[in-house]
């Protein structure tokens, strides 16, 4: 059993992680640090946690015992866990960050796209990007871990076996997303007020979202080559969950979607690709660390339709940083993450 640290555990993503962590097998949880909450109990302020974790906040600046731990995980806003990772790495601590501090190769791009300087350029290059159906070897050997944003993990998974064999025009790529309230973070703000996002649907960031040079960058990799992508997230009036409706134009008509994707992803643990002409639902995964994938070819002609259905506190933040946390330390991958999805 290893020694966990939780650095900002009071948003949503930090509260699901707590729970994730407190069912672990091999995680025990040795400091929590939150600013504003410093002090309170932990199941004062999360009842639902009540029985399982049993400690307060601490506040982080006057917290040492990060650095007695095994593994940090920085469930932060951006910015954030750059300022703190450098102490911890050289003090042998693992960590893996939930924010976009770690999440692109090219400082400039992250500078640009974050509007703030980074506080570490020089560690970008040895994070790994934790996305475990393409870079599990790298993982588990990293010391910092890039957690991917919950956008991306659905429009990654979803694309890749489409773009790793080239059987569409890598130029036109378009990922139509919709996302929970809860994406958005635990905070006051109006248009996150449920008179706002209650019966309400509305696109944003069409102009350009932070997750679009994460999303590019990962398919780059996959294509070997620029990818030309549209992407227009969407905010629904639910709380959790992300549904993601992606198309491509072929370039060879002979090829079994089915199969392809069967074939990709046939040795993962949590990408589940449902049968021809299903339609996966949000629900289905809610609560749960799975992914579930439909590809269409409707009326049989040139465009490929690929649905994708993730939870977006868990595969798309929490679960995830738990299936990376398996990987560095060379337990099963599914290990904490075999919670059957919650119906209603």
């Amino acid at each position: 059993m290893i020694k966990v640290g939780i650095v900002g555990g009071t948003g949503y993503t930090g509260v699901e992680l707590l729970r994730l962590v407190a069912q672990h097998p091999e995680m025990k949880l040795s400091v929590i640090t939150s600013r504003k909450e410093a002090g309170q109990k932990v199941a004062d302020l999360f009842p639902s946690l009540r029985g399982h974790v049993d400690m307060a906040f601490s506040d982080p600046a006057r917290v040492t015992t990060l650095i007695d731990c095994e593994l940090v995980f920085f469930a932060t806003p951006n910015g954030v866990a750059m300022e703190q990772v450098r102490e911890l790495l050289e003090a042998g601590v693992r960590v893996i960050d939930l924010a976009a501090d770690f999440r692109l190769k090219d400082v400039a791009e992250w500078e640009s796209w974050y509007a703030q300087t980074h506080a570490c350029p020089d560690l970008l290059e040895g994070a790994v990007y934790g996305l475990p159906e393409v870079n599990r070897d790298s993982i588990r050997s990293a010391n910092l871990v890039a957690n991917p944003g919950c956008y991306p993990t659905a429009v990654q998974l979803g694309f890749l076996p489409l773009v790793e064999t080239g059987v569409v025009d890598l130029n036109y790529l378009v990922a139509d997303v919709k996302s929970g309230a809860s994406g958005a973070g635990r905070k006051a703000e109006v248009p996150l007020l449920l008179a706002e996002v209650g019966d309400n649907f509305k696109a944003y960031g069409v102009p350009g979202h932070r997750h679009l040079p994460e999303i590019r960058q990962g398919l780059r990799l996959g294509a070997g080559r620029e990818v030309g992508l549209t992407f227009v997230p969407h905010l629904l009036p639910m709380i959790r969950g992300i549904h993601a409706t992606l198309y491509a134009r072929l370039t060879r008509r002979d090829v079994d979607l089915q199969a392809l994707f069967e074939a990709r992803y046939a040795n993962e643990p949590f990408v589940d690709i449902l049968p021809p002409g299903s339609h996966p639902e949000t629900r289905s995964v809610r609560a749960s660390n799975h992914c579930r994938i439909a590809v269409h070819r409707p009326q049989e002609g040139e465009m490929v339709v690929v649905l994708v259905v993730i939870d977006n506190l868990v595969k798309g933040a929490a679960g995830q940083a738990v299936q990376n946390a398996n990987l560095m330390f060379d337990w099963p991958e599914t290990l904490g993450l075999t919670q059957v999805p919650i119906l209603p």
